[in-house]
């Protein structure tokens, strides 16, 4: 009954427009009432120690790594060395918005902002060069959405602080699945392009290729410091965060120039603004959490699915449907939040590796952001190129059956995850 009471008071209170942060405080209220544990003390501290946490202190840090990177020219300069690189071979942008994506994933870890920046980029050059919006916008939404599963994945983070699972064991284990993806994505890409009638630029001289790359030089080599500071155990992922944020401010102030004094006021008010956002959401979801935990739902679920528990694949096949069709009608964010107390004490009962399990929780919940109708980098797909919302979603769908595909590959080779993770992790 009470997974009737959170779900009925969760989407009900989605479809009349209240928010989703404040969604999950009612459904919290709704099961206090049903539990008759009715205490404004326990919304309040769950809310306050909701968002305590010394790890969630990487999320602000990356944002702000983000918007400095956007403002400062970094994500520009990083998007040229592929234009030179690959641009004159047919559909090369498409594969210049994948090594972009790729790139910029590695910097910030936010799909959102990532798939913003390079539409924003690349949709009008696509456009101009005969390419089909569609499949261009497609192309990129799915290329956004590797952003959570190549470090530093603030998606990562928030399971990492929700599960007890070392966030930096996250991260080493996304890096194959993330590179895996934006292959798969070029290999598609490449015999959708044979067939497409487009424009083709001149190919780059050596000389301008080093010169793209002289320019992006001190932009690529932050996700190198980032990657590297986690293998030799330099730094712990809020450390890292920090430590991007203070890099992309040198670079984007003092070699680059192009951020200048009188920036910073906007740059850190729209940082603050997204991270207001994602943090209120972690600290509101604490609040159904607590009386999830109270109310021994996990321990409910463990009973009723104790028949696959000797069967982890199958086991993990039936969580990755359920996950994938609350992904489709919920944003990631709360997803993680709300199903990774409930998820996790199965999977650890199951002898799942919680790692694993990680990167397929978030890669799944990934892919709920390219799927209608909720879909938040689909919507900002359809907000920078101004395309009806169901022609995106249309160009859209090859690429989810691709990375719905992938998800599979993953759940039946556990080692094509499992055994680079060891390999980064040393």
């Amino acid at each position: 009954m009470i997974i009737a009471v959170f779900l009925i008071t969760l989407l009900g209170a989605i479809v009349a427009g209240v928010p989703i942060a404040f969604s999950l405080l009612l459904c919290g209220l709704a099961m206090m009432i049903y539990l008759d544990e009715f205490s404004v003390q326990i919304i309040a501290e769950s809310i306050v120690g909701g968002a305590d946490s010394f790890s969630l202190m990487a999320i602000p840090f990356f944002i702000l790594a983000g918007e400095i990177m956007n403002a400062g020219g970094l994500s520009r300069r990083i998007i040229e060395l592929p234009m030179k690189l690959v641009g004159h071979k047919r559909g090369g942008l498409g594969y210049v918005a994948i090594m972009a994506a790729m790139i910029m994933a590695s910097l910030s870890g936010s799909a959102v902002a990532d798939t913003a920046a390079v539409a924003a980029m690349l949709i009008p050059m696509m456009k101009a060069a005969g390419y089909p919006e569609n499949r261009s916008a497609g192309l990129i939404g799915a290329a956004g959405i590797i952003a959570p599963i190549i470090p530093p994945s603030i998606p990562f983070i928030i399971f990492g602080v929700t599960s007890g699972v070392s966030i930096t064991k996250l991260f080493m284990a996304g890096i194959f699945p993330g590179i895996l993806m934006g292959c798969a994505l070029a290999l598609m890409w490449y015999f959708q392009a044979r067939h497409m009638q487009l424009d083709v630029q001149e190919k780059a001289s050596w000389a301008e290729v080093r010169q793209a790359l002289k320019k992006g030089f001190w932009a690529l080599l932050l996700p190198v410091i980032i990657i590297g500071g986690f293998r030799m155990k330099i730094f712990t992922p809020t450390e890292a965060g920090a430590v991007a944020a203070a890099y992309a401010l040198f670079v984007a102030m003092l070699i680059y120039g192009e951020l200048k004094m009188r920036d910073l006021y906007g740059v850190f008010l729209a940082s603050a603004k997204t991270t207001a956002v994602v943090m209120f959401l972690v600290a509101a979801a604490s609040v159904p959490s607590w009386f999830i935990t109270i109310a021994e739902l996990p321990q409910m679920l463990a009973e009723l699915l104790e028949p696959m528990l000797d069967s982890p694949t199958l086991l993990l096949a039936m969580i990755m449907v359920f996950v994938f069709v609350i992904g489709m009608v919920m944003d990631l964010t709360p997803t993680v939040l709300i199903l990774t107390p409930v998820l996790m004490p199965l999977v650890k009962e199951a002898g799942i590796d919680p790692v694993y399990f990680g990167v397929l929780f978030i890669l799944n919940t990934s892919i709920g952001l390219i799927t209608p109708p909720v879909g938040n980098v689909l919507n900002v797909i359809t907000g920078v190129t101004k395309m009806p919302f169901d022609k995106a979603a249309k160009g859209m769908l090859p690429y989810v059956a691709l990375l719905i595909g992938l998800l599979i590959l993953f759940i039946i080779f556990p080692q094509l995850i499992i055994a680079p993770y060891k390999f980064f992790s040393g």
